[in-house]
């Protein structure tokens, strides 16, 4: 059920009963451990890497990067080099840095201004659509279409103000990928809100163990006891799993009266609903992007594999009628305060990528609170394929009768 379909006392209900119940519902099943080989083995990566990350919606920047006809900006993340651009015609577009000649980039700064591209090794030039206008001695060239030497396009669609990026030609429309979601997310009227700030880290562990971190909040009272843990409630949390990996986390504060002192004066989302409003509500779209949205400003979170045992946190913020050239003090100290949280996350990793690289580490037991992780795991079987993935690294499928499919 979606959040502006629940009733205030539908969700307080469903609280309490997280609150008091003495163990997970009767209809939950058992989940089997979570092989550690899929953290550590280079081969169930690779497939991983291939199979999932090459073919998956991926969030690349927002809109406000683009400001002009002509801008463009680069960016790496997807392991690709990807060149996003806005065109005469105002259209977001996207393709590979690669010039059709021999290959060379055709931009080598991460932003810029132009009417087209021009590629730096032999003068080759193209469109910001992508089409090539100008070959440099074209005479010595036999039957060379130009037709056929395009830049290679990448999915690029929008979800709001924000930028997906697909390296899969066949994939689903990111909308429809959503599913559910996409019906949610319309009140946080995305497509309004403006860019205020993004920062990355890189940090020395595999990609999922940082990523897991943020689809539950078992950790909490352990990890961020002087900041989250003194306003967020985790007993009373729940879940929604949706289909194609996607998932929601609900958690409500320990009082209900309260409200971030580090929001007020801010400007809102009217739009907001009530429940998402006074809870704290976390978004999960697969496979690597976290959306913990308020009504005065959203934090948007990425986790990138930039090999098998690194990976690159962007912490990004969104919110409404913000002035990039106000200099605004309240942004700096909830920044501030936001960064603090994230660095109590950041600072077991390294130890924990080397814990599970020893003969100590043999698979996960998680339980019923984390379930938003065995979720993310049984997706990335069935995009691998099912009978793709090594046996000693599968995981069995068992949630299928918790998901939320309308």
């Amino acid at each position: 059920m979606e959040l502006n379909a629940f009733s205030v006392g539908q969700v307080n209900e469903t609280m309490e009963f997280e609150r008091s119940r003495k163990a997970p519902p009767e209809t939950f099943p058992a989940l089997p451990d979570i092989p550690g080989v899929r953290y550590v083995d280079k081969e169930f990566l690779a497939l991983e890497k291939e199979r999932m990350w090459g073919r998956a919606w991926l969030y690349a920047g927002h809109v406000d990067q683009l400001p002009n006809k002509g801008s463009w900006f680069l960016t790496r993340n997807t392991g690709s080099p990807i060149l996003v651009v806005r065109d005469m015609q105002g259209e977001v577009r996207a393709f590979y840095n690669t010039c059709q000649h021999r290959g060379a980039p055709l931009v080598t700064e991460d932003a810029g201004e132009s009417r087209g591209f021009v590629c730096g090794y032999h003068g080759w030039s193209y469109t910001l659509d992508g089409k090539l206008t100008a070959v440099r001695d074209k005479r010595d060239f036999v039957d060379l279409d130009f037709s056929c030497r395009s830049l290679v396009s990448v999915r690029c669609e929008l979800l709001g103000s924000l930028i997906f990026l697909n390296e899969d030609a066949d994939a689903q429309p990111l909308m429809e990928h959503l599913g559910p979601m996409a019906r949610e997310l319309e009140q946080y009227r995305l497509e309004d809100l403006r860019m205020v700030d993004s920062r990355s880290y890189d940090v020395g562990c595999n990609v999922k163990i940082l990523l897991d971190a943020f689809l539950e909040v078992y950790h909490i009272k352990s990890i961020h006891q002087h900041t989250v843990d003194r306003f967020l409630d985790h007993r009373g949390m729940f879940v929604t799993l949706w289909p194609n990996g996607h998932s929601r986390m609900l958690t409500p504060n320990r009082r209900p009266d309260w409200k971030d002192p580090g929001t007020l004066g801010m400007p809102k989302i009217p739009t907001i609903t009530e429940v998402p409003a006074n809870n704290n509500v976390s978004y999960h779209i697969y496979p690597n992007f976290v959306m913990p949205a308020s009504d005065s400003g959203i934090p948007l979170l990425q986790f990138w594999p930039t090999s098998d045992t690194t990976c690159r946190v962007v912490s990004s913020w969104i919110a409404p009628d913000y002035d990039p050239e106000a200099g605004n003090t309240l942004w700096y100290t909830r920044i501030s305060n936001w960064e603090r949280i994230l660095y109590e996350d950041l600072q077991f990793a390294p130890q924990i990528q080397e814990s599970l690289e020893s003969k100590g580490f043999r698979g996960m037991p998680l339980n019923y609170q984390e379930r938003r992780i065995y979720h993310w795991h049984e997706e990335l079987d069935r995009r691998i394929g099912l009978n793709q993935v090594p046996p000693e690294a599968r995981v069995e499928q068992v949630l299928h009768d918790q998901v939320v499919r309308d």
